[in-house]
């Protein structure tokens, strides 16, 4: 039986027919999506897929529009124990010739969803940064509440230094 041709990676934009959407589909193997964990250091990515659809938008333009779903297991922030997660995220990128790449270190960019348009749009690294930011920043564990340290009484903020004698006295001072 003959396994369906790997969806490449990359699509070169010169090749994208303005007419027809272009339907992609990607589903790394295991060795590629214990990688792309190591990358986004998590415990482990046991399902990945990005599937969507681009399209010719406005003349010179394009636009992604697609699914990402994945199976992602990280540590809880309280306990350590594994958390599984289940990822389901909509998403969409506009590339346009007309935007130029950010130089500097802080740019503000206009728009999340708005990309320079290149030789190429590289699927791979959509989904990885899709998925790095879908990511749950403080896993936690089922049933696991936080319980923050009792808060300090206000110190007397018009006697700054009253418990200094105290201290003084009683820590052996010459």
């Amino acid at each position: 039986m003959n396994s369906p041709a790997p969806q490449p990676e990359r699509l070169r934009t010169a090749h994208l027919n303005p007419r027809a959407p272009t339907p992609f589909s990607l589903t790394p193997e295991a060795p590629r999506c214990a990688a792309i964990a190591a990358e986004l250091r998590i415990d482990a990515l046991s399902q990945l897929s990005f599937e969507g659809e681009i399209r010719a938008e406005g003349g010179d333009a394009w636009a992604l529009k697609g699914r990402l779903r994945a199976r992602v297991t990280q540590p809880c922030v309280v306990t350590l124990k594994p958390v599984r997660t289940i990822l389901d995220e909509p998403v969409e990128r506009h590339y346009s010739p007309h935007l130029t790449a950010p130089e500097g270190d802080e740019v503000e960019m206009p728009d999340d969803t708005l990309e320079p348009l290149g030789q190429f749009i590289d699927l791979a690294a959509v989904m990885i940064e899709e998925l790095a930011l879908a990511l749950p920043e403080y896993p936690r564990a089922e049933g696991v509440a936080f319980d923050a340290a009792p808060a300090d009484p206000a110190p007397d903020t018009r006697r700054p230094f009253a418990g200094l004698d105290k201290l003084l006295r009683g820590g052996g001072a010459d």
